[in-house]
């Protein structure tokens, strides 16, 4: 019985080893396809290219290496990914919300919720989308895309397939918005860069989607643009901790598996932001915490990738990117409504 023990654990190792290999490789070469020209011009990041090399390599390559890859990969999907949005915070200071202000704060919390509410309202009562595709295309298009999806997928419990139409949603409409923002800022002559910029972090799905088009409208824009949206960002801890109370109330407080719906990683998250606000850690270790929680939350979007089929996608139809475009559109419009609203009235 001890011999079984201690050959058991070596045993999991062998069998995950394989599928992290896969999965790393993949995150690699999205890391470096990020640094082509004409791809960082679109502002397609790291975890975008991540899952459609897992989606082409999952649909041709793959399924022949599935029994011995299938281990490492799950863990990459969902283990990986709690790790990954944990070292996430320490991109997140209180600094950052000093420097937006209180503006900044109301802005992005009004357009979270507003957002959230809206996708429920037209995805489930009058599109009448499943509540799992609806929740992760709210929680994408209202906070920080891919990654917000990625994070909301362990709290709702959703397949592969539907966490691959909500990210597409966010890739297809938030690269529309890079070329778009920066059409509308010129035909807005009285409305300052650094309120477009704000505009933009609040509204835009991506942190890279993001930067992309404040760039193109200029340094005072691309900065208050990145700021406001790293607050954003930081609103995904609160809204999965919500989320996951609310869910749990839905399934039961007895039930068997409702402690799962507490994501305990968001409260980490919260946590690491914080203690990233002390600024304790010199700058250079900081970075590399930075580059890890890249590698493991793109190798979470590769494994993500290489377990979704097409076949499973064009199930989905066309209203999950219907609502997708509803709420570009309310991004667009009632974001801007917003932005006009909160920074005319707020000194």
């Amino acid at each position: 019985m001890t011999e079984f023990s201690m050959i058991k654990p070596v045993r999991s190792y062998y069998q995950v080893v394989p599928g992290l290999i896969v999965t790393a490789l993949l995150a690699a070469a999205a890391a470096w396809l990020t640094r082509l020209p004409w791809l960082a011009h679109i502002g397609l990041g790291a975890l975008t290219l991540a899952i459609i090399s897992g989606i082409v390599i999952g649909n041709t390559l793959y399924p022949r290496l599935a029994t011995y890859c299938d281990s490492g990969v799950l863990l990459a999907k969902q283990r990986l990914l709690r790790i990954g949005i944990i070292l996430f915070g320490f991109r997140i200071t209180l600094q950052q919300i000093a420097g937006v202000g209180l503006r900044g704060v109301v802005i992005d919390a009004i357009i979270v919720g507003s957002t959230f509410l809206f996708a429920c309202l037209v995805g489930i009562r009058l599109l009448k989308i499943d509540r799992q595709t609806v929740w992760l295309i709210g929680a994408g298009s209202s906070i920080c895309g891919a990654a917000a999806v990625l994070a909301t997928e362990p709290v709702v419990r959703a397949e592969s397939s539907r966490v691959a139409v909500a990210v597409a949603t966010v890739v297809l409409f938030g690269t529309a918005g890079i070329l778009l923002y920066p059409v509308i800022f010129s035909l807005l002559p009285g409305v300052s860069a650094a309120q477009f910029g704000i505009f933009t972090g609040s509204t835009l799905h991506e942190v890279a989607q993001v930067v992309a088009a404040g760039h193109a409208i200029g340094p005072e824009a691309e900065s208050m643009a990145v700021i406001t949206k790293m607050l954003r960002v930081m609103m995904l801890a609160p809204f999965l901790l919500l989320l996951g109370s609310w869910l749990k109330q839905q399934r039961g407080a007895h039930s068997q598996n409702a402690s799962r719906s507490f994501p305990w990683f968001a409260l980490l998250f919260i946590l690491v932001a914080l203690f990233n606000s002390l600024q304790l850690l010199p700058a250079t270790v900081v970075s590399q915490l930075n580059q890890l929680a890249d590698l493991l939350l793109a190798m979470a979007m590769a494994a993500l990738g290489l377990t979704t089929r097409l076949s499973a996608l064009k199930q989905a139809g066309s209203r999950p990117l219907l609502l997708g475009l509803l709420m570009f559109c309310w991004l667009i419009a009632g974001g801007g409504a917003l932005n006009f609203i909160v920074q005319h009235f707020m000194v």
